[in-house]
């Protein structure tokens, strides 16, 4: 039988974890054989952090829609084979053991699917996909397939969330049945916006039929890209699409949320069929889950100066342009990526802080990397039967100020039970020669 790299790779994870016997670790030998080959999807921009954090394994290859940026990712990886059509690589390169998707919000499914269908590990930059069918198919694949799956938010490794965690987890703060949580960026277009309608010829540096992926054809325009594209339904999700997983992320862990009830957008301009919103205020529900979490709710707020502004003056608690507000019994706990601080102030003393029991975190793309070399899933913390629920109810709030109605969610069914018009936005169709 031929035993390839890739069951090598995981063979000797497996005999790591069972055995009592000492087996070198893949990141104590330097060898070339005992290194991850890695795909990079998306490698400039924000991608970049992504792909230096690859450096470490072998790069085979990379694959971007602009050419002028894999001939800088040339210089820090000259072995790496270039692509401009993700497809193509994935036909070419065939001794893959994971891929690194960077790529924007509506191409994170298509290329992490084929990975994992495949049987090839998936690092995907957040949110882990631009609708709720891409979200739950990308789950269900990681599981079926055992797959040591990360979404990229970052700011889950750092020590500060794991404080929080452990704050609201050991009841220092009381039972928690509120939950506020809020971000100043304005990802969005006014109201009366409009697309371009004219139509620059395509630069020659740009694969425009790859960069559109599954999306229904449109003639290029530089208003697009690189980053605009956050602005368009087409493309991405307004603020809320492109930081929600990562604020949302401090309360889904600690207080073990998965799957609203119900998400109801409360304020916002109104509706663009193109565009999204400059600001944007959305409300879930969500069941008990024990005795420790009763039903909650969640309300997320982004655009300029949103928030819960009046609870804040109520409490004397000073405005910070981005954080998460949890309300419990005993008082109020404030986080954003570095701090976090208890409220009233004058009783910060009395708030009893548990020992920590969450470990430092080695890195999160080294926690993915790692997990593969250990054939331990598990141990990727925003696997995607994490990650996937979260971003399924973050894509929720949007669909739900898209149709201007609060929704009933069927976690089960994947279905809004009491709006047809909100089931036509959970799955988006792909056009011609683009498959999920």
């Amino acid at each position: 039988m031929k035993l390839t790299r890739r069951h090598f790779l995981q063979t000797s994870g497996m005999l790591a974890a069972a055995s009592t016997v000492t087996v070198p670790a893949f990141s104590q030998d330097a060898s070339p054989s005992s290194k991850l080959n890695v795909a990079v999807i998306g490698p400039l921009g924000r991608g970049w952090a992504s792909y230096a954090e690859m450096w470490g394994e072998n790069v085979v290859a990379v694959c971007d829609v602009d050419r002028r940026n894999l001939a800088r990712c040339a210089e820090k990886t000259p072995n790496a084979k270039p692509f401009t059509d993700y497809r193509k690589m994935f036909e070419t390169i065939k001794d893959l053991d994971a891929v690194c998707v960077c790529t924007p919000d509506h191409t994170h499914a298509a290329p992490s699917v084929m990975a994992m269908r495949a049987g090839i590990h998936c690092y995907t930059e957040k949110p882990l996909a631009h609708d709720v069918r891409e979200c739950r198919v990308m789950e269900d694949i990681a599981q079926e397939k055992k797959l040591c799956t990360q979404m990229g938010t970052q700011i889950h490794a750092g020590d500060n969330y794991r404080r929080v965690v452990e704050l609201v987890q050991s009841g220092a703060i009381g039972k928690v049945k509120d939950v506020h949580v809020w971000c100043g960026k304005g990802w969005g277009h006014a109201a009366d916006f409009q697309n371009p309608t004219d139509t620059p010829e395509v630069p020659d540096w740009l694969d425009w039929d790859s960069w559109l992926g599954p999306v229904k054809y449109r003639p290029y325009h530089p208003s697009y890209l690189p980053g605009q594209w956050r602005k368009w339904w087409a493309f991405g999700n307004g603020t809320m699409g492109d930081m929600a997983c990562h604020y949302m992320d401090l309360p889904f862990w600690a207080l073990e949320l998965r799957d609203c009830l119900t998400a109801e957008a409360i304020d916002g301009p109104a509706v663009n069929a193109e565009g999204c919103p400059m600001y944007l205020a959305v409300k879930f529900t969500f069941a008990a889950r024990s005795e420790k979490f009763p039903a909650c709710t969640l309300t997320w707020y982004d655009g300029g100066g949103n928030g819960p502004v009046e609870l804040l003056k109520e409490k004397n608690i000073p405005y910070r342009g981005a954080g998460v507000l949890f309300v419990g019994e005993k008082g109020i706990l404030f986080a954003d990526y570095g701090t976090h601080q208890f409220y009233p102030a004058d009783n910060a003393t009395q708030l009893v802080k548990p020992e920590p029991w969450i470990p430092s975190s080695i890195g999160h793309h080294q926690e993915w990397l790692q997990a593969i070399k250990d054939n331990k899933p598990e141990n990727c913390t925003c696997r995607f039967g994490y990650s996937g629920r979260l971003t399924e109810t973050v894509l929720l709030g949007t669909v739900s100020y898209r149709v201007g109605q609060k929704l009933e969610w069927d976690a089960g069914a994947m279905r809004v039970t009491n709006c047809d018009a909100a089931n036509d936005l959970i799955t988006v169709e792909y056009r011609d020669g683009w498959i999920l």
